[in-house]
């Protein structure tokens, strides 16, 4: 059965509601500029996926999984919010990118000295947010999964100049890059909630094969026929190594495997090198292979998940989990 986004959040559909709000005041400030920037921003929201994490997440650890969230779980998520919002600002600039989301980006509309300081100054937003309110363990949580989304973004590029990456080495980079970000949203959301470190531990733990299995997800859609999420063949042309690709490589002979290597290497953008990559993968099994991982994550985190007491907010991780492996963009 296939939940939408309205039935999974049924039980923190007020908490949403009233996150909105409270976020929406985080980011007020009294220079136009930048305030004009931070309603851009609020209105381009994607899913918020998130926020939801952290709320359910809250509401599955505590001992009385129907009571109101303190507000703490606001703050979590907000901070996570402000802080993943500056990656994405800088991220956009290093990347020369005029599009997010099918929006224009900051840079793209302020250039990209604005768009440089408003990431700043989400960050110095967030880390205030957490220090006016003695929220120490909450900012720890979410500031080492920005070091660690730093650090992933960094070997990524180390290692993409050789294309020499390992299945260990694709695994540590996408837990640095994606999984860790959805870790902090259910650690946080866990320690907000007042959960000891063992249950933060395994909640973060819950967070991070969610997210492995989320990345390995966005990976396939390169392979699709249609433009799903991001263009087809964009990890291909920007010479990034994926599971797919990292496994059909490594059951390739050495001829098949040195071009397929210059193919990615020498694409220049060339739509028939870029198909010859993708049929490559499609043949050699590269695809049946990343479904498997991704299954194999997911079923780690619902049984991760099950050690927890049943409750409404369980059963919406669950369906969460679903939804992110069968979303279709």
């Amino acid at each position: 059965m296939r939940y939408t986004l309205d039935d999974i959040q049924a039980p923190i559909a007020a908490e949403m509601q009233e996150f909105e709000t409270k976020f929406r005041q985080s980011m007020q400030t009294r220079v136009m500029l930048l305030d004009k920037i931070m309603g851009y921003i609020i209105k381009r929201k994607g899913k918020q996926l998130r926020p939801m994490f952290v709320f359910l997440t809250a509401h599955t650890v505590s001992a009385d999984p129907t009571a109101p969230l303190p507000e703490a779980s606001f703050r979590g998520a907000a901070l996570i919010e402000l802080l993943h919002t500056a990656t994405l600002v800088h991220d956009d600039v290093v990347d020369d990118s005029n599009y997010r989301r099918g929006f224009f980006s900051i840079n793209a509309l302020w250039k990209n000295k604005i768009a440089v300081l408003v990431g700043d100054y989400l960050l110095s937003r967030g880390m205030a947010l957490a220090l006016e309110n003695d929220d120490f363990d909450l900012l720890k949580i979410v500031n080492n999964a920005v070091r660690e989304l730093s650090e992933g973004e960094l070997l990524q590029i180390e290692k993409a100049r050789r294309l020499d990456i390992t299945e260990d080495v694709y695994f540590d980079i996408i837990r640095q890059k994606t999984a860790s970000l959805i870790a902090s949203c259910t650690a946080v959301g866990a320690s907000s909630a007042g959960a000891d470190k063992a249950t933060v531990e395994r909640a973060r733990l819950f967070g991070e094969k969610v997210g492995m299995a989320f990345q390995i997800k966005d990976d396939l859609f390169d392979y699709g026929t249609a433009e799903i999420g991001k263009p087809v063949g964009i990890d291909i042309k920007e010479k990034k190594m994926t599971l797919p690709l990292i496994h059909a490589l490594r059951e390739a002979s050495w001829l098949q495997k040195r071009r397929i290597i210059y193919n990615v290497q020498n694409n220049d953008g060339r739509s028939d090198r870029v198909q010859s990559v993708i049929e490559f993968v499609k043949k050699s099994g590269g695809l049946d292979y990343a479904i498997e991982c991704m299954t194999r994550f997911r079923d780690e985190a619902l049984e991760i998940l099950n050690t927890f007491p049943e409750s409404p907010a369980r059963t919406s991780l669950a369906q969460l989990i679903d939804y992110t492996i069968e979303r279709e963009k």
